[in-house]
């Protein structure tokens, strides 16, 4: 009979302790950066670029540095120096979108960011079209730079995530494929046929002799 080899399981590729050093220099750096812009003067509309873009690409080396840098838009409350008119309104406004951006990206790959940039949006829009009408006063929503920068700063920090989640998709398939192509040879080899034949006896019964006629008595 012939024993039937199942394949032996390909191994995960391990992460190198290079690639996870790589990738927290990485994530504290943009962070560091980011805490840095907050952290001095500028106008709103370079402050609002650098927290939404940073955010989210630091987000991409870790998702807890995410967080961390949705965190930081309240930086600028601390910050020496005139703080932005605008930065009240924004904070609570962008921060909530980011951190539902955030939330949204976690959940899945690659194909759930499409759904994570219209949840960031349509906050935006909405209180863009309808925010006078609840407070007379609330009229930075509305303005084109406002609504301009937060949206390329999101579609550009998501637009990089998809190109590099694709990316590695791509790079774990072809690491899979090359580990089948090496796992298979010794697998054909170990799979020789071993078989033994059934043995099978036949035993064939031997004529009885008949005595001779010895014809007639007399």
């Amino acid at each position: 009979m012939t024993r039937a080899l199942s394949p032996a399981p390909v191994a995960a590729p391990r992460v190198s302790p290079v690639w996870t050093v790589l990738r927290l220099l990485g994530g504290w750096a943009l962070v560091g950066l980011l805490a840095y812009l907050l952290w001095t003067p500028g106008a709103w509309s370079a402050k609002l670029l650098a927290w939404v873009l940073l955010t989210i690409l630091a987000d991409e080396f870790g998702g807890w540095f995410g967080y961390i840098g949705a965190l930081l838009g309240g930086l600028p409350f601390f910050a020496p120096g005139a703080l932005p008119e605008q930065w009240p309104v924004i904070v609570p406004l962008v921060g909530g979108a980011l951190l539902a951006l955030l939330l949204v990206k976690h959940s899945g790959g690659a194909f759930v960011l499409p759904f994570a940039a219209v949840i960031f949006t349509l906050p935006l829009l909405a209180l863009g079209r309808f925010g006078t009408k609840l407070d007379p006063t609330l009229t930075l929503p509305g303005n084109a730079t406002f609504q301009k920068t937060a949206l390329t700063a999101m579609l550009a920090g998501l637009a990089f995530s998809f190109v590099r989640q694709l990316t590695g998709v791509a790079l774990r398939y072809r690491t899979r494929r090359q580990a089948a192509r090496v796992t298979t040879p010794s697998l054909t080899a170990a799979a020789a046929p071993t078989s033994s034949p059934s043995e099978v006896i036949t035993a064939t019964a031997s004529p009885q002799e008949e005595p001779a006629d010895a014809g007639p008595h007399r």
